[in-house]
């Protein structure tokens, strides 16, 4: 595997492959218990490329997936794109600073068929070989609301 890109370096501890479990609720779904896995890899280019999959905690049924690109933009500036197989794409933007990511879309696009998502907020925070994360949505007419929280733990370092 190439060298790590040296602008990645402050984000370095990102690298590898995460394992958890999370839960999650919103106004119009029951909550839920998922177990979920997130890679992020690099080639040596200035980019890690980030995949995440979810399944059901109880039935092990596939639940989400996503995929995408994070760069580090000047200093401690964060750019990422994630596309979703539900016809969603999220473009966020955000800071890094000692461990912590805090993103907010810059827009959410969606297809025809996908449900309506208008905004997006993600915060990350890595401590060693734990990451913890948060995500809220406003989506299907309901305001920007809580929907997701996990505690995962790296099993690899790639």
């Amino acid at each position: 595997m190439p060298d790590l890109h040296p602008d990645l370096a402050p984000i370095a501890q990102l690298v590898g492959t995460w394992r958890g479990s999370g839960t999650g609720s919103y106004p119009t779904i029951e909550d839920f218990a998922y177990r979920e896995e997130v890679t992020f890899g690099h080639v040596g280019k200035p980019f890690l490329a980030y995949g995440q999959k979810t399944r059901d905690a109880g039935t092990d049924l596939p639940l989400h997936a996503e995929t995408g690109y994070w760069r580090l933009i000047e200093g401690r500036d964060v750019e990422v794109v994630l596309a979703h197989p539900t016809g969603i794409v999220e473009l966020l933007l955000g800071t890094f600073d000692d461990g912590v990511f805090d993103l907010g879309s810059s827009a959410v696009v969606g297809t025809p068929t996908a449900k309506s998502v208008t905004e997006i907020r993600r915060r990350f925070e890595v401590s060693g070989d734990e990451l913890r994360y948060e995500l809220a949505m406003a989506a299907v007419g309901k305001p920007l609301t809580h929907h997701l929280s996990a505690t995962l733990h790296r099993v690899t370092v790639d």
